[in-house]
């Protein structure tokens, strides 16, 4: 494993075999830089879902809400993972690595338009399967000043041998 520094973007992990990653098995990586939520993306994020409900995308409504401003969808922030995973570590092992699926994905706190996000990833396991290897890595993501998380979720990324 080798590390890359990405200019303004910090340290980004490169993996290039499945023992490196299983070498990497429980360590942290991270945090990322933050990225900020800003309401013009959680409007495109509504067109482009159909998910219009008021508390995303109504500010005068959502600012006399109990939250006291629009929020992003959930799937939002989840949908921020792949900007953030590749920010934190770069595959580079043999064959090709396939989006497998997601676990127990949970949204703990709600993101507030103008917040600030920013994540952190561990390498949970990388068992070996039928058709390759899975790893499976967890991210937290963290709201700026916020106790906790806005987002946790374990990935399964699918790498197949050349």
């Amino acid at each position: 494993m080798t590390a890359v520094i990405v200019p303004e973007e910090g340290t980004v992990e490169v993996f290039s075999s499945v023992e490196e990653l299983q070498a990497a098995v429980g360590r942290e990586l991270g945090p990322t830089p933050w990225v900020q939520v800003e309401q013009a993306s959680v409007d495109a994020f509504a067109d482009l879902t159909g998910d219009h409900n008021w508390i995303h995308v109504d500010v005068e409504r959502a600012r006399e809400g109990s939250l006291g401003g629009t929020i992003a969808h959930g799937y939002l922030t989840l949908s921020l993972v792949p900007q953030f995973s590749h920010r934190l570590m770069a595959l580079r092992t043999p064959g090709i690595r396939l989006n497998y699926g997601v676990e127990a994905v949970r949204f703990p706190h709600p993101v507030l338009v103008g917040s600030r996000l920013r994540a952190r990833a561990t390498v949970v396991g990388v068992p070996e399967v039928a058709s390759g290897h899975q790893l499976r890595v967890r991210y937290v993501i963290e709201i700026e000043g916020v106790d906790k998380p806005a987002c946790v979720v374990e990935t399964i990324v699918l790498l197949r041998p050349a």
